[in-house]
């Protein structure tokens, strides 16, 4: 590993050395990329297409970025920023490397969940996109082009991913067919119509297990934080550690999300009218102001707060996407007392 290790911080130099705009290229990827996007841009863009596809796209995300987190937890992976410095080698020859803001992820670095998650949670919307494009053009370029852009968007978010030290490319690798292959076997399992029981059992099962799986393997003796210690040690500005990239951070937000479409399913605030075009654009507008303000609200400085409150906001969103917002979209364009649209 150490040679692959190796021949990987030496890709980053070379990804590093390039012209001065494409680091912000690089950065700006990386951080449109972050799988939180997922939850808070991409579901309420989808929900406001396509019921299904929006469900599909939450659903996915979340079982993903679940199952990430298991896979960094027992794949013990390096990340370039501390092994650079863990392994010797930046004492042994002359690296010219460089931190950032966004390299500082303080969970293990195998596979990518950047490439992983945002590539499984996307596969579904540009399923759908496909589907549209045949539908209204016979030309094979609109027919690739969703996924044409999937392929360059992986492309980039790895590229990124490496220049920012965050991964080694053998985990972005990873994490790019892996996100594949769920986006793939998961875009058929969509629980689109499944009871506030399953999503509630299911937002239950991912924290429990989570919980279950760190104290085994704590009582097993192994250090399963151990990436934390590491980010924390070599991270060039403390002020870069951000509670966010832990992993227990990622388990909160799937869990409050899986709660989330249980509140939306279990407690609509309408029936299953159909929005017209107009009110599908208002609903997707509405819902990025309204998830984004909510999680722009403060955080509290206190660790187990802290989660608290993210979990509390990731069940909320769902909520507001998929039954607060349509609702309020009917109530305030049809007139009162009017039959609804079928």
């Amino acid at each position: 590993m150490d040679a692959l290790h190796t021949a990987g911080i030496h890709f980053a130099e070379a990804l590093q050395s390039g012209p001065p705009w494409l680091e912000k290229f690089w950065i700006s990827v990386t951080s449109l990329a972050d799988p939180k996007c997922i939850f808070t841009i991409c579901f309420p863009l989808a929900y406001f297409l396509d019921r299904k596809v929006g469900v599909s796209v939450l659903w996915t995300g979340l079982v993903s970025e679940w199952l990430n987190v298991v896979l960094k937890w027992f794949l013990f992976g390096e990340r370039p920023f501390w092994w650079v410095h863990e392994s010797g080698l930046a004492s042994k020859e002359l690296v010219t490397l460089r931190q950032f803001p966004v390299s500082c992820e303080t969970g293990p670095g195998s596979p990518s969940g950047h490439c992983m998650i945002t590539g499984a949670a996307l596969w579904p919307l540009v399923t759908a996109l496909t589907a549209l494009a045949s539908r209204h053009s016979r030309s094979p370029v609109a027919k690739l082009t969703p996924f044409s852009a999937y392929a360059l968007l992986q492309l980039a978010m790895g590229l990124s991913r490496v220049f920012v030290l965050a991964h080694f490319p053998h985990q972005v690798v990873g994490g790019i067919l892996a996100g594949a292959a769920l986006g793939w076997g998961l875009q058929a399992r969509t629980p689109a119509t499944h009871t506030v029981g399953f999503f509630t059992a299911a937002a239950l099962a991912l924290l429990l297990g989570s919980l279950a799986l760190h104290s085994l393997a704590i009582a097993a003796g192994i250090d399963i934080d151990w990436s934390i210690r590491l980010a924390t040690k070599w991270c060039s500005d403390p002020a870069w550690l951000r509670l966010d990239t832990r992993p227990f951070t990622s388990i909160c937000r799937d869990a409050g999300s899986a709660l989330g479409l249980g509140l939306a399913t279990g407690f609509p605030l309408h029936r299953e009218e159909r929005l017209d075009p107009r009110q599908r654009v208002a609903g997707a507008v509405l819902a990025l102001v309204a998830v984004q303000g909510l999680h722009r609200l403060l955080q509290p400085t206190d660790v187990t707060l802290w989660y608290g409150t993210s979990f509390l906001k990731y069940a909320v969103g769902p909520w507001l996407v998929a039954s607060l917002l349509p609702w309020l979209i009917l109530s305030l364009t049809h007139p009162r007392g009017s039959p609804h649209a079928e």
